[in-house]
């Protein structure tokens, strides 16, 4: 490889390393086969909210899945899970025994200024429906910016 195309492709990794760290961090690269299969029955949760460890542990009870069962084909297993761990979150603040997005400290540290109240409006129900206030996730966007809490009057605003 000639030191020009080292440098384009480094350049280019680069790029799109800062693509991804900037302003939603919630964003990775797409994935057709992770949106279809995981979004069917819930939104497609991004893999940086749980650890690896996290999400090797959640693929391979598939059978089993919060009480339902959402076991895949093999191949399409290991082809989500492989997705899943290379963008999943790292450190304890990302990770929860139960293996429940919303019993990790960075769930319970964002989420912190909603009442119990809030949690059990008719539009929200569960901690785990995401888009009852985060009205761009379709658009795959997270950002705070794009908050509703059914019940509150006005623009979402953190406690802090």
């Amino acid at each position: 490889m000639t030191a020009n195309k080292v440098c384009i492709t480094l350049l280019m990794l680069a790029a799109t390393q800062l693509a991804f760290a900037g302003g939603d961090k919630m964003k990775t690269p797409p994935n057709a086969l992770w949106q279809e299969e995981c979004g069917s029955c819930h939104i497609a949760f991004p893999p940086r909210l749980l650890t690896e460890d996290n999400w090797k542990k959640l693929m391979s009870g598939l059978d089993k899945h919060f009480g339902d069962n959402a076991e895949l084909n093999a191949k399409d297993r290991q082809a989500i899970e492989e997705y899943l761990t290379r963008y999943a979150g790292r450190g304890a603040r990302n990770s929860a025994v139960s293996l429940r997005i919303t019993e990790t400290p960075w769930f319970a540290r964002e989420h912190r200024s909603i009442s119990p109240k809030e949690w059990v409006h008719p539009e929200v129900k569960s901690r785990a429906n995401c888009t009852a206030c985060h009205q761009s996730i379709a658009r795959g966007r997270w950002s705070e910016h794009d908050i509703g809490i059914p019940g509150r009057t006005g623009r979402y605003d953190d406690d802090d």
